[in-house]
């Protein structure tokens, strides 16, 4: 055969195009190289596998990072929610403790102002 240039189909464009478009939003998103393949007329249905697979295999690897930060965040939460319920737990003694030691006038004065002052009751504590 000749060197003829053959007609891309609509099709095989859009193709080509939406390859060069996922591989690049892709490695951008990684921070990768971009990835080029080249579009063989002779063996289109084989090179749009190859897109396909290719398109996969980046898909697959966003969805990896994306599980991985999704994990690391929710162990930093339950680390948070651990040391909340602690730090909650040492309040909860504390306030039962000055509850005890409290006079009757010292607590009956306390809930006068808790009541005259309710926000600023519930933002100091």
């Amino acid at each position: 055969m000749s060197t003829e240039m053959f007609a891309k189909t609509p099709m095989e464009v859009a193709v080509y195009q939406l390859h060069n478009f996922s591989i690049s939003f892709f490695s951008s998103l990684l921070g990768g190289d971009v990835v080029s393949v080249k579009l063989d007329n002779s063996a289109s249905g084989a090179s749009v596998v190859a897109i396909d697979n290719k398109i996969e295999q980046a898909m697959d690897l966003v969805k990896n990072h994306l599980m991985y930060a999704v994990r690391e965040e929710v162990e930093i939460l339950k680390e948070q929610i651990k040391e909340l319920a602690e730090k909650n737990n040492q309040l909860e003694r504390e306030n039962y403790l000055l509850k005890n030691l409290a006079s009757p006038e010292q607590l009956e004065k306390f809930q006068s102002l808790a009541l005259l002052f309710p926000e600023e009751a519930v933002q100091k504590s």
